[in-house]
């Protein structure tokens, strides 16, 4: 392929890259390993942009880059812990407590956290998220309700606390 649709992939690289940062930091919550996630996924694409440019690639590299945190999940047998906030030119259109947010995600359990991430953070309707993680449209359902309920429960007990110091 070398040559051929460099400069498509190019440019389908650059558009989509930030994008899938975001993601892939949302779902790990570590900028580095978010870094290495989108880099291990863009190559896999590349290899396969001949047939990849005219179908999704955007949901093959998401695909590549949910595999890889899994399987280095697995690897390492424990959570990444949030680190520093990634650059300004890794994030699109957030709030200000974008941090919050993540340090919150990652209070979740890797399949809650990547159901709740894909559904509300990416949109992606309940079958495809299903198809992506490899797993039963229930078990999207079931594990993106515990995920939010989670969710609501911290920001419930935030809100608690706050109101006890002020």
């Amino acid at each position: 392929m070398a040559g051929r649709h460099d400069d498509e992939f190019a440019e389908f690289a650059v558009g989509a890259t930030p994008r899938l940062l975001r993601t892939a930091w949302l779902i790990c919550g570590d900028e580095s390993q978010a870094e290495d996630l989108v880099q291990s996924a863009m190559v896999k694409v590349y290899l396969r942009w001949g047939w990849l440019r005219t179908r999704q690639p955007v949901a093959y590299a998401r695909k590549c880059i949910l595999n890889e945190h899994i399987d280095t999940h697995r690897r390492r047998q424990r959570e990444t812990t949030v680190s520093d906030l990634p650059e300004q030119h890794h994030r699109d259109r957030e709030p200000e407590d974008t941090g919050h947010i993540v340090r919150l995600l990652n209070t979740l359990p890797t399949r809650e956290r990547q159901v709740v991430v894909l559904r509300h953070y990416v949109g992606l309707p309940e079958a495809e998220v299903a198809d992506l993680l490899d797993v039963s449209v229930g078990t999207v359902k079931s594990s993106g309700s515990r995920g939010l309920v989670r969710l609501r429960e911290a920001l419930a007990t935030e809100d608690l606390q706050e109101g006890q110091h002020v």
